[in-house]
């Protein structure tokens, strides 16, 4: 006979440990009794956790709204906003001063630990697991689960175990080396859910070389605008943030977070490019008129000198980014100024604004924060997290085709579906049997 639990979750990322802890919570205070498992393949958990944010972990974001996230199909931005208004930043931030970890805000609007150590986040959470009566078993991979009568079988590398309630927060496909190898979405199609089409998201884009100065400026970040564009022209969705310049490509924030919209773009017309405003909030118009005023001005400067000087293109370019974006409209770096022809000026200006960068691909799940798709929405019951498709499976996190921007809005969404789905099992097992 296999093992018997109330309740089993299987995944303990940031989801599964908040599910974990507040099933675990509720139980005590219904005075349930409820057997709690929680259960991973990892041989040493949280790993995710502790590679976030730079090994500091962004816990959340100040300021955190149903905008900062993407829905696929099914998936509406509306019944996320449902889902974060049930557990919001100031919960969040409540939730981990009661653990004791105060967290301080930067001036991004992120949260980290006042530790700037990751292992604070992690170790406070599995304290509150502990404490909330929950049993973390693991290493022990789920190769797979059965509904059968009321509730499931979790069969795996530690044998089987039956529960009432399961819980899973697999995640997607991102960091596979972390354990999430897109093994759980294949576990809950079996068990009647649909999923989306999968992606990386939060991910470095590769640049084709052949004709690009990028790879050549490795190293150089700049605060730009990247902006998606269908093959028509359309701006399709924009970024503005640092950008990182690498010998593959682009990365830094605004590469990743324009990336998933980059990819589904595509996905539907192959035609959809990136662009690039490396100076953000200026249009192509604007800086053609600031770079006739400036020619007329130049009194013997050079077109370098005048990109790099001239109040209205801002001082903080790097001066190897300048020389390369000149460069590339054809135009001599040392050329005087006053001699810039009005085509060479037009060519210039549209280099600085809305430069095409030709993007062949991504560096993948290896090096994806997040993953796109999963199990639309429209498939759980949003106070519960209840699979409307299978009674007594309730599913939370990264697994869901939800995925938000950079800067701690994935770890907000973990904390949000995670509290509603552990609360939301630990009180349907508790209930009395339904004559």
């Amino acid at each position: 006979m296999p093992e018997r639990a109330d309740i089993v979750v299987v995944g303990t990322g940031a989801a599964g440990l908040m599910a974990a802890i507040w099933a675990g919570r509720t139980a005590q205070k219904q005075a349930s009794g409820l057997r709690i498992v929680a259960l991973d393949s990892a041989k040493r958990i949280g790993a995710k956790i502790l590679v976030a944010g730079g090994g500091r972990c962004n816990v959340t974001h100040h300021t955190v709204s149903e905008k900062d996230y993407a829905a696929g199909p099914g998936s509406s931005l509306n019944a996320v906003k449902n889902v974060l208004r049930a557990f919001p930043v100031e919960s969040t931030t409540r939730f981990f001063a009661e653990l004791g970890v105060e967290l301080k805000r930067e001036e991004t609007g992120k949260l980290f630990p006042v530790s700037d150590d990751a292992h604070t986040v992690l170790d406070a959470l599995l304290r509150a697991a502990r404490d909330a009566g929950v049993e973390l078993v693991y290493p022990w991979r789920v190769e797979s689960i059965v509904a059968e009568g009321e509730g499931f079988v979790v069969c795996g590398t530690g044998g089987e175990i039956s529960c009432a309630r399961l819980i899973v927060a697999t995640g997607g496909k991102s960091l596979p080396k972390t354990g999430s190898d897109g093994h759980g979405l294949e576990v809950v199609k079996g068990l009647g859910h649909s999923v989306t089409r999968t992606f990386p998201a939060l991910v470095p884009l590769i640049v084709e070389k052949a004709g690009s100065f990028i790879p050549g400026l490795s190293g150089i970040a700049h605060v730009s605008e990247v902006i998606v564009a269908s093959s028509t022209g359309k701006r399709l969705a924009s970024f503005t943030d640092s950008l990182l310049c690498t010998h593959f490509g682009l990365s830094g924030p605004a590469a990743l977070d324009i990336s998933r919209y980059l990819t589904a773009a595509r996905h539907a017309d192959p035609g959809a490019g990136l662009l690039v405003n490396w100076l953000p909030g200026r249009t192509f118009y604007e800086v053609d008129a600031a770079l006739v005023g400036a020619t007329a001005g130049a009194a013997g400067r050079t077109v370098l000198r005048m990109v790099l000087e001239y109040p209205a293109f801002g001082a903080s370019m790097p001066e190897r980014l300048a020389r390369a974006l000149v460069e590339s409209a054809g135009v001599e770096c040392a050329m005087s100024a006053a001699h810039l022809s009005r085509e060479a000026r037009r060519m210039l200006a549209r280099a600085l604004t809305a430069m095409p960068v030709a993007i062949t691909g991504d560096r993948g799940y290896f090096f994806a924060e997040v993953t796109a798709g999963g199990v639309p929405l429209s498939e759980v019951r949003l106070e519960s997290m209840e699979s409307r498709a299978q009674p007594g499976l309730h599913l939370c996190g990264e697994i869901l085709d939800i995925d938000g921007r950079i800067g701690g809005f994935n770890f907000q969404w973990a904390w949000a579906s995670g509290y509603l789905a552990g609360v939301g099992a630990a009180r349907s097992a508790a209930a009395p049997p339904q004559s």
